[in-house]
């Protein structure tokens, strides 16, 4: 299954933002990487600007090109802002609701799990990343997994009232989608009206 899998913190220097989760070099580091980085200060140019934005979000969604241009071209074919669809398409990625359930503690980590066949949706196992997961639907951990580790510590002193259109069930380690998230609700620091000019041209 094809993923990035290049150098993260040289992305995250790239945009200035831990758009991979906390980095320590970035901290560091604040300032582009390459020789000139730190006195890189050239304009960009209009296109440039929307590119990075596209590019920004693949990153933080873990999408590669075809993936990211289809999930566009299904929040052009619905009603409505097609930029904010394209968020709420990417959020209902089911390895993102695995990470925003805090059952991993990277979209990275959340993506290994579900192909690993960990995790399940409405008590079946599912192990297909882009899975997209719908309003009523429920994820938790398959019973043989509840023990792992790596699952014990992300959950972990995790805030689960931090999205409020997730439902987290403790006793059972699953959590349910109650609704599609607003604009407002997701997190990101993504321009999405950018990316829809830049498809747009």
């Amino acid at each position: 299954m094809a993923r990035y899998t290049g150098p993260k913190t040289r992305i995250a220097r790239k945009f200035g933002e831990p758009i991979f989760g906390a980095d320590k070099v970035l901290s560091k580091k604040n300032y582009p990487p390459g020789q000139h980085g730190v006195n890189k200060r050239r304009k960009s140019s209009e296109y440039g600007v929307q590119l990075r934005e596209k590019q920004k979000a693949k990153y933080t969604y873990g999408v590669l090109e075809k993936q990211f241009h289809n999930l566009f071209n299904k929040a052009a074919r619905k009603k409505g802002i097609t930029g904010e669809i394209l968020l709420q398409l990417l959020e209902s990625r089911l390895d993102n609701v695995v990470y925003r359930l805090g059952i991993a503690p990277t979209r990275a980590a959340a993506r290994q799990l579900v192909l690993h066949r960990h995790i399940t949706v409405n008590g079946a196992v599912v192990n297909i990343a882009s899975y997209e997961v719908k309003p009523g639907d429920v994820v938790g951990v398959r019973e043989r997994s509840k023990s792992l580790e790596v699952i014990a510590d992300a959950l972990a002193g995790f805030n689960h009232s931090k999205y409020p259109w997730l439902e987290w069930d403790e006793s059972l380690k699953a959590g349910k989608l109650l609704h599609v998230p607003t604009r407002e609700d997701i997190p990101e620091n993504i321009k999405e009206q950018l990316i829809v000019e830049l498809y747009s041209k």
